[in-house]
């Protein structure tokens, strides 16, 4: 968002609650309109350079025999091979980077308070300070700070979608499957890891909500203690997989829920990516749709004098296309981790499937291709020459 309102002429002022730039992450698929967004900035060859060449997501049963497999070709057939997998934390550096120290970054800092005025709006920092601007953009994702302050509470616009989400990587764990997802599920319960460099992998434990019994876990310490409970009587990896889960220091834990609002915007606010319209984890493209929220959102205040026209012509732009991810999203959730034996058979018979050409367009084509043209801003996203685009 701040890169393209820079290279318009506007001069964004970024709000970072981390004390640093945050690295790591779980690893993100990145395709569709995000990936032509990204194009557009320069950024593809370094995309793919910290990005992996995925070859297969391969499930397996209890003992580790392989029971359902979808190799990397049928994406590539889907998407015409443009489609990688990466950190979240690479993607944001390279991001970041792109803004070539030209745009100002308070990090440590969050907002307390928003009231918006005739002619502005006073913003109030968690450090004490408060300052003016012409517009608050919210693109602080499915817990946003900023909706809750202008809006009103999550519970009004979340729609949990019935799973729980972690992830957290490890050093030195074997073995190692270079290139390829491999999971694990059983009823209502779904491991994933992946090898990434420098000796690390990371994992994905998906898991039914009813296993947590009616009790969100709250701490650092409860959440470790509520996966060691849910899993304990996974088999495959699971003691090693344990290890590494109690060994962990940074756990990421939430609900795998969605954001349903009527207006992604009011006043001088709008949001942007999750905070707007979280289409959840398991639509697989929450990164890259931020990335097109964002471009569509600046590229309409450059080309208006008016914010509000700019606010609403966004939002007609993306709506239905959004609102179709995420219901694609919620018919696929049960899919992504079956609740019965029956369903983790038929699922792993599924992928077994996609070896057949036309297959995979029959069961995935509509989820993963984007029907939605990337609109060409021109002019108006070129105003500022002095933001860096790397080549």
């Amino acid at each position: 968002m701040a890169y393209w309102l820079r290279r318009g002429g506007h001069q964004p002022t970024l709000i970072e609650a981390a004390a640093a730039l945050r690295t790591g992450g779980y690893m993100i698929d990145f395709w569709g309109v995000g990936y032509d967004v990204a194009e557009r900035m320069g950024l593809v060859p370094a995309v793919r350079a910290v990005g992996y060449d995925l070859q297969e997501v391969r499930y397996v049963d209890g003992s580790g025999r392989s029971v359902g497999r979808v190799s990397a070709q049928t994406m590539s057939r889907e998407l015409g091979d443009r489609f990688t997998s990466l950190p979240r934390g690479d993607l944001a550096a390279l991001l970041y980077e792109a803004l070539g120290g030209d745009v100002a970054t308070w990090f440590g800092v969050s907002i307390d308070r928003i009231a918006e005025g005739a002619h502005g709006v006073r913003v109030g920092f968690s450090d004490g300070r408060s300052e003016t601007y012409d517009l608050v953009i919210g693109a602080d994702g499915l817990h946003s700070n900023v909706r809750r302050l202008v809006f009103g509470p999550d519970k009004q616009f979340e729609r949990h979608i019935g799973y729980y989400v972690a992830a957290f990587d490890a050093k030195g764990y074997l073995p190692r499957d270079e290139l390829a997802y491999v999971s694990y599920g059983y009823p209502g319960r779904q491991i994933f890891r992946f090898a990434q460099r420098a000796d690390r992998t990371m994992f994905l434990l998906v898991f039914a909500a009813e296993h947590l019994n009616g009790r969100e876990p709250e701490s650092p310490e409860e959440r470790k203690a509520a996966l060691l409970d849910v899993f304990a009587d996974a088999q495959w990896e699971w003691p090693a997989v344990r290890q590494a889960l109690v060994d962990v220091n940074d756990l990421y834990f939430d609900r795998v829920s969605q954001i349903s609002m009527p207006a992604w915007s009011k006043g001088r606010v709008a949001l942007v990516g999750d905070a707007a319209a979280c289409v959840s984890l398991v639509a697989g493209e929450g990164t890259g749709l931020g990335m097109t929220e964002a471009y569509v959102l600046a590229g309409e205040l450059c080309e208006s004098t008016d914010y509000a026209s700019a606010f609403a012509a966004y939002e007609g732009r993306l709506r239905r296309f959004i609102d179709g991810k995420q219901k694609s999203a919620r018919e696929f959730a049960s899919s992504f981790t079956p609740r019965t034996a029956l369903g983790v058979w038929l699922r792993n018979q599924a992928t077994k499937l996609m070896a057949i050409p036309g297959v995979p367009g029959l069961l995935v084509g509509a989820q993963m291709r984007d029907d939605f043209v990337l609109p060409d801003f021109g002019r108006s996203m070129n105003r500022n020459s002095s933001v860096r685009t790397p080549g």
